[in-house]
């Protein structure tokens, strides 16, 4: 196992780092024949535990990494080294870590992947996606799911979103493809004004080589994704699948087995030959600008 190589350059922080240390945990436990039980007996912890390491879910004690190294046979001084220094990596918190008094435990996870993916497809059929929302609207949608929260609340929750939205202007961003209904485009959060300034601040934000955007049009009826909004995050580490996200009201879901985000990809590949062509969303968001 190539650990220099494979350690080398992450992007996302300590999510990533998380996912990519306990997919090779995982690696090495399979190849010694290993259960999760006996791993777990090892570390003086439960089968549970080693699933929730080998998924990321979890922060790495360093003496469990190296008891678990020792289990699987690696010896190799710089190996363990590389392994234990990504475990430290791995447990400093990210820069959300900062807004823990407003961000559910679920959501987190969300921003460690974004940050992380090379391509970000979503589909939206009541708001503007998030990484695309200004701070009218933003605040207008955080006042939907927060109704009672104090003011500075709410300004420290449209301040997280705001932040997000850093990532599109990195040195490599992700490149993000929305597609979302017509009515997300004619449904005026926050008033008339604020919705013009957003339907402008899309025109704008189009321009980028890395944001594509299409509108399903009311006319096309019923389309694939009845279901709801998902979004579907891909990265260019070969260790991270992708994954498909689920957002509840109090909860989320992340789906990447094989089959569930094959079954996305095919949704999300039909809406985009239904929906109206990505050169025509200036034209669109023009029309729709005027009629606001």
């Amino acid at each position: 196992m190539a650990v220099s190589n494979m350690f080398g350059h992450h992007r996302g922080g300590p999510t990533v780092l998380r996912i990519v240390l306990g997919s090779q945990l995982r690696r090495l436990r399979e190849q010694r024949q290993i259960t999760c039980e006996e791993a777990g007996e090892a570390i003086r912890a439960s089968h549970s535990k080693i699933s929730r390491m080998e998924l990321g879910r979890v922060r790495f004690r360093s003496r469990d990494v190296a008891d678990l190294l020792t289990l699987y046979g690696v010896t190799d001084e710089e190996e363990r080294k590389a392994m234990l220094s990504l475990a430290d990596q791995a447990n400093e918190p990210g820069w959300w870590h900062s807004y823990s008094d407003i961000l559910p435990n679920w959501f987190e996870v969300y921003i460690g992947l974004e940050e992380a993916a090379s391509r970000i497809r979503a589909y939206e059929v009541q708001f503007v996606p998030g990484l695309l929302q200004t701070e009218d609207y933003a605040r207008a949608v955080t006042l939907l799911g927060h109704p009672d929260a104090p003011g500075h609340e709410v300004e420290r929750r449209v301040g997280l979103r705001m932040r997000r939205q850093s990532l599109l202007n990195a040195e490599e961003p992700p490149h993000l493809w929305a597609v979302v209904d017509e009515a997300v485009l004619r449904r005026p959060l926050g008033g008339a004004p604020a919705m013009r300034k957003q339907l402008e601040h899309l025109i704008e934000m189009t321009e980028s080589p890395n944001i594509t955007l299409q509108v399903v049009p009311f006319e096309l009826g019923g389309h694939a994704a009845a279901g709801g909004p998902f979004s579907i995050l891909r990265f260019a580490e070969r260790d991270l699948p992708d994954v498909v996200y689920l957002e509840q009201l109090t909860s989320s879901l992340y789906l990447d087995k094989r089959e569930d985000v094959d079954h996305y990809l095919a949704v999300m590949e039909r809406l985009c030959i239904d929906a109206e062509p990505a050169t025509a969303i200036r034209d669109t968001l023009g029309r729709i600008l005027r009629e606001t």
